[in-house]
């Protein structure tokens, strides 16, 4: 799943894209529309035949997600990076960006144990680390990730998430588990017949369970109600930035709010680009911290070539339209604009499987 597909957009927004873009922001990604324009607005709490059929259609993901387990949702062919939690630091971060990866299970080969999952956030938890004591800078290079725990406490943020899910069991009780501890990606652990010790299989992520629901249930374009009507989303008190921020005070907006992205936008309140968690990466990579001194328009510069693109959408598209996107794109989230591209809010991947796995679901 690697470049973004390119999708309709409405010709306005385009239009804004070919004359007001700098040229290197990046292309966007619009979804179709699949509304009537001017459909009115029903009264609150009546239960419209467009309400039965958006809950019906959630009915059946959740159906179809208690009958189908974890192994289900994996490739036929796919690659595993485990990492000891002796490993330093510094070799932890060149092995992800070889690899193209952002995560990658930890494994404490002293008690043969499965000890959590690395994250961005923890690269970020070091940084933080490093920016609140710059004496201790110069030690980076003997880091390793046995001693995150350590940095975690300083900080008082919480530790690397430990969950998992048995590969049998049901995908739905993976998507509840990652709901409540609010990860993004769950390890799927199984236990070795001879030795009886746990074993990684892979790593599920809400991509590739947002693109199992959007490839195998066609029920999911029955959620044809627009967003505008829909509780789901940020779209209020959202962190910005510009192009002259420095890098570092975006990743305090991401440490302070736990969010994985700061939307970019000029001065009129249009959106010009997204900083994301994983750009941290590219900034430190071979050990190097200079980088986060940068403007964050210098900081996107360093982006690799095949960068996929910002996804967008608006209040009128319906959730329909977004699994659509996501079935045949690699998405990470949405970004909510006005006609005039101006940022509305912010839908992510969590707040999408959230409203899958909830809404409604007292009545069932």
């Amino acid at each position: 799943m690697s470049g973004a597909d390119t999708a309709d957009s409405t010709p306005a927004l385009a239009g804004a894209l070919a004359s007001d873009v700098p040229h290197d922001r990046p292309a966007f990604v619009t979804p179709r529309t699949y509304l009537e324009q001017g459909r009115p607005v029903m009264p609150p709490r009546a239960l419209t035949a467009v309400d039965r059929e958006q809950l019906d259609g959630l009915r059946t993901i959740r159906a179809f997600l208690k009958v189908r387990t974890s192994y289900d949702v994996l490739p036929l062919s796919f690659r595993l990076i485990i990492f000891d939690t002796a490993l330093l630091v510094k070799k932890s971060l060149n092995i992800l960006i070889q690899n193209g990866i952002v995560s990658a299970p930890l494994w404490d080969s002293k008690t043969s144990t499965f000890a959590g999952l690395l994250t961005t956030s923890d690269y970020i938890n070091v940084i933080q680390y490093y920016w609140q004591q710059p004496e201790k800078l110069a030690q980076i290079d003997q880091f390793r990730l046995n001693s995150l725990r350590d940095i975690e406490r300083h900080l008082g943020v919480n530790p690397i998430e430990t969950i998992s899910v048995h590969p049998e069991r049901p995908l739905y009780e993976a998507c509840r588990k990652m709901l409540q501890s609010r990860a993004r990606r769950i390890p799927i652990i199984d236990i070795d017949d001879e030795t009886h010790r746990a074993m990684v299989v892979s790593v599920i992520t809400q991509y590739r369970l947002l693109k199992f629901i959007a490839v195998n249930v066609k029920e999911t374009q029955m959620l044809r109600k627009p967003l505008r009507d829909l509780n789901v989303g940020t779209y209020s008190g959202l962190a910005t930035a510009s192009m002259d921020t420095p890098v570092m005070d975006v990743i305090h907006m991401l440490v302070k709010k736990s969010i994985s992205s700061v939307p970019i936008v000029d001065q009129d309140g249009i959106v010009l680009n997204v900083f994301e968690a994983v750009d941290v990466i590219t900034l430190i990579k071979g050990g190097v911290y200079d980088d986060l001194n940068l403007s964050v328009g210098d900081a996107l510069l360093k982006r690799s070539d095949d960068f996929p693109g910002i996804y967008t959408c608006s209040v009128q598209d319906a959730l329909a339209t977004v699994y659509d996107t996501i079935r045949r794109s690699r998405v990470h989230r949405f970004i909510v604009l006005d006609d005039e591209g101006k940022l509305k809010g912010v839908l992510t991947l969590s707040d999408i499987l959230e409203y899958t796995l909830l809404e409604g679901e007292e009545n069932e």
